[in-house]
C-alpha cells in the first residue's frame, strides 16, 4: 500500500436533529470537529413515514416567489 495517499482517519462527534450525538470515526475534517445533521434517521420521512415540509435556505419561498404569476390568467382589456 502506498503510503501519504490516504486521508486521515479520526473521531468526530455526530450531532443528531433531536440534539443527541456520539462519537465515531470518519475522514471529515480535523479530529475533535462536530459534524450537526440537518436530516437524520429519526426525523427523515423514509424511515419515520412522516411527511414534513423542511425548508432549507428559504428554498420553498423562493421557488414560490419566482413561479407564484404560473396559471394565473391576466384579466382581458
Amino acid at each position: 500500500m502506498k503510503t501519504g495517499i490516504h486521508p486521515d482517519y479520526h473521531e468526530i462527534t455526530i450531532i443528531m436533529t433531536d440534539g443527541s450525538e456520539f462519537k465515531t470515526q470518519s475522514c471529515y475534517g480535523k479530529a475533535g470537529d462536530t459534524l450537526r445533521l440537518d436530516v437524520d434517521p429519526k426525523s427523515h420521512p423514509a424511515w419515520t413515514g412522516v411527511q414534513r415540509m423542511l425548508d432549507t435556505g428559504g428554498q420553498v419561498a423562493k421557488f414560490n416567489k419566482r413561479f407564484a404569476g404560473i396559471g394565473a390568467r391576466a384579466a382581458k382589456k
